[in-house]
């Protein structure tokens, strides 16, 4: 008789404590919901400096922390892949592909982190998505470039720059005196700003070494 007494109170705490870690386990998830801190991180950078190779980093690192992530990129970009944002170095991550800034706030819902790489192709409005989205408690990461080929600032990452909570500028080195590069310098004929290219078309150059150039 004893035994099965005893029977019923273990099974009545297990129910009990099974209860008070459901209802704990649902408190964290609404705290950590509404202290959900979004951010806005700018990698920028000349050509072949490293900064989608850091974008993919963070995510890849977010990823493994078991947050949802989502990336995007400008549909224009389809110098390696047409869907995935793949570094020069050929590390990739899958993403989707999209044409205006507004289409990431329909496509990205109930999401930890976004990445958007190559923000400089993205329309003006831009700057305002990823406020949006910071507002909600996501943290965003944009890479691209700070200038064009005649070191004007691209599109619109000054934007991004001033707004965002942390901004990494990160260098290649210049490929003729070996200082840290400044701009991508366009070694092809052209004046149109948008031209996708690779080390056959681009350069990139110490301020120096392009006042020399231009």
């Amino acid at each position: 008789m004893h035994f099965f007494n005893d029977n019923r109170k273990n099974i009545w705490f297990l129910l009990a404590f099974l209860v008070i870690s459901q209802k704990i386990f649902t408190m964290e998830n609404k705290f950590n919901e509404l202290n959900r801190r979004g951010r806005i991180e700018v990698v920028c950078g000349s050509m072949f400096s490293g900064k989608t190779e850091e974008l993919i980093r963070r995510l890849k690192r977010a990823t493994f922390a078991k947050q949802k992530v989502e990336i995007f990129k400008p549909a224009i970009d389809t110098r390696y892949s047409d869907e995935d944002v793949v570094s020069h170095d050929r590390n990739s991550i899958p993403s989707t592909p999209i044409n205006t800034a507004a289409q990431i706030l329909l496509l990205a819902t109930d999401i930890d982190v976004i990445g958007i790489d190559e923000a400089q192709f993205l329309d003006d409005g831009l700057p305002d998505v990823c406020n949006q989205l910071a507002d909600r408690g996501v943290r965003v990461i944009c890479a691209g470039l700070d200038m064009d080929f005649k070191g004007v600032p691209f599109g619109p990452m000054p934007a991004l720059c001033a707004i965002a909570d942390d901004v990494t500028k990160v260098h290649a080195i210049c490929v003729r005196c070996g200082a840290l590069a400044y701009v991508s310098h366009r070694l092809v004929e052209g004046e149109k700003r948008v031209l996708l290219g690779e080390t056959a078309e681009y350069e990139p150059l110490c301020r120096e070494c392009y006042n020399a150039v231009k």
